[in-house]
């Protein structure tokens, strides 16, 4: 009996150690999906497109409610270009939950409000969002946004 004991306390210590480790590993991952998301709301905010850009996968997918998806840098870049060019924004997200689903990939659901004006005309108004994120894992470690959905949560217009 005291020849199986040693080899068991091993194993026990070792899956210990490595639901540690992994413990680690994806409290960092969350820490780094959460700082891409602050990094796109601060690009949102600040009306640039380079920055938004730097977040996204080089196949990113982007989902903007009403339109067709924008597939690739290029059309991402030329979507946000657009929306720029039409509004400004002053949002703030709300991170309602982050899950890892793999090694490479994870998505996080979020809110945004704060308030849109459209640059045309200089009108002001309210502006809410519900979001969904999916993140790879690129080589270098850093996580970058692969899909972006969202959707009003502003009521209708009476």
């Amino acid at each position: 009996m005291k020849t199986l004991t040693k080899p068991l306390i091993t194993a026990a210590a070792a899956l210990t150690l490595s639901a540690g480790i992994a413990a680690a590993d994806h409290h960092a991952d969350r820490t780094k999906i959460e700082a891409v998301l602050s990094n796109y709301e601060t690009a949102l905010n600040a009306s640039d497109v380079d920055s938004v850009m730097r977040l996204y996968a080089d196949d990113g997918v982007f989902m903007p409610q009403h339109s067709a998806p924008n597939v690739g840098n290029e059309a991402v870049r030329a979507a946000y270009d657009g929306v720029f060019q039409a509004i400004a924004l002053d949002i703030e997200f709300t991170v309602d939950e982050v899950q890892q689903v793999s090694p490479d990939w994870a998505f996080a659901r979020t809110r945004s409000k704060g308030f849109v004006t459209i640059n045309a005309t200089g009108d002001k108004g309210p502006e809410a969002n519900q979001e969904l994120f999916v993140f790879q894992k690129q080589d270098n470690g850093n996580w970058k946004i692969a899909r972006y959905i969202f959707s009003t949560t502003n009521p209708p217009r009476q």
